[in-house]
């Protein structure tokens, strides 16, 4: 059999149609497949490889972690320096509040240690999302994913929680002192980059205070540089209570985290002590690749340049199929009358070298995230080819 067959036999399958690409190769911003061919990667593994795939500190890091040890002991027992390390950079690029990492396998699982914190902290059971809001696919993640479609088939799930739309007023009546929390992507990812204004999210930052509702920030694709700033949140003038990191998290390799004060994070330590645990979160791998990662990011100054590749993306862009090209640093959603034309375009990009997708709650926009690490040139020909295939 050939290993597309065996893709298809042995692999548990996620949709009918998968791209099935055999790719043998990364590096920088580009993918290489088992025939040669060269793809300029504009989706970056879902805004995982933001310093680039490969990167030589991170291949380093990992390495040499390699060397001292794999796996020893479950999360929090053992003193590992990669992620005692990492913790410190974090939190010391963070606001003061946000001191206390707790490392997990992936953004998902970091959606379910936070609700899980939120309500212990709060003694509340309330939880307020938002529709076209994407958190992961577990059952706590998945109950406030802000879709019915992708909801409805595995019912019941998590009971109070209310959903409301993003930059809506009538999600800021709804915070209570019922609530445990408010959990939201600081821009919505895949509803299409949708922002929030700056004044609503700032009344609801008030609300949450005054209520003693916690505010759950979710930057497991917002973070690491994506929007042009470390953190998205750092646009709006606002702190969480709670912060969601994952994807780049790793620098390639399988992190999550939540992350807030210690007087928060310490109620997980008693009735019942152990209040969330893990085997394999933190992974000592994971977080020296991690760790790696986020000072190639500082050090080489990758986010400094975001702003200005955001700018020729958009002057690149444009054609009259094109209904709007909406963007948040590196992240951009091509908008197109329909899912139909949108799919014969990125075949088309596919085809020619260029890997892009649509987005889940915005199956009419092209997904564009790719590593901040892309170059003009490579910009520029992703954008030529992308406008031929509308052509």
């Amino acid at each position: 059999m050939t290993q597309r067959e065996i893709f298809l036999r042995h692999i548990a399958q996620t949709s009918t149609v998968p791209l099935a690409l055999e790719i043998v190769k990364a590096e920088g911003a580009l993918l290489f497949d088992i025939n040669g061919k060269e793809y300029i990667d504009l989706i970056g593994g879902i805004s995982v490889a933001n310093p680039g795939h490969r990167h030589p500190k991170v291949i380093q890091a990992i390495k040499d972690q390699l060397d001292a040890y794999l796996h020893i002991m479950v999360y929090g027992e053992f003193i590992e320096t990669p992620q005692v390390q990492f913790a410190k950079l974090l939190t010391e690029h963070l606001p003061s509040s946000l001191n206390s990492v707790y490392f997990t396998n992936s953004g998902a699982e970091a959606t379910e240690g936070a609700m899980k914190l939120a309500k212990r902290f709060t003694d509340r059971r309330e939880v307020i999302a938002f529709n076209n809001s994407y958190h992961g696919s577990t059952q706590g993640a998945l109950s406030i994913m802000g879709s019915e479609y992708w909801r409805n088939a595995f019912r019941p799930l998590l009971p109070g929680v209310f959903h409301f739309d993003y930059n809506s007023p009538e999600s800021l009546h709804a915070i209570t002192e019922q609530a445990a929390c408010v959990i939201m992507e600081t821009v919505q990812g895949e509803a299409g980059i949708i922002t929030p204004s700056n004044d609503w999210i700032q009344a609801l930052r008030k609300k949450c205070t005054e209520t003693g509702t916690l505010l759950i920030l979710d930057e497991i694709q917002t973070g690491f540089g994506r929007t042009g700033k470390l953190w998205g949140f750092e646009h709006f003038n606002i702190v969480p209570d709670i912060l969601l990191l994952g994807k780049a998290l790793g620098g390639g390799m399988p992190l999550g985290a939540f992350i807030a004060d210690q007087e928060l994070m310490s109620v997980l330590t008693n009735n019942p002590v152990l209040g969330h645990i893990t085997t394999f979160g933190g992974h000592p791998v994971c977080c020296a690749a991690g760790l790696a990662a986020l000072k190639a990011l500082l050090d080489e100054e990758m986010i400094t340049k975001v702003k200005e590749k955001e700018e020729l993306f958009q002057s690149l862009l444009v054609h009259k199929k094109i209904r709007s090209v909406r963007s948040f640093g590196l992240w951009l959603a091509v908008e197109f009358d329909s899912f139909e034309t949108n799919k014969k375009i990125i075949d088309h990009c596919i085809g020619n070298g260029v890997l892009t997708d649509w987005f889940l709650f915005a199956s009419n926009c092209l997904r564009i995230s790719p590593p901040l690490i892309i170059s003009e040139e490579q910009i520029k020909k992703a954008c030529e080819i992308l406008l031929k295939g509308i052509d």
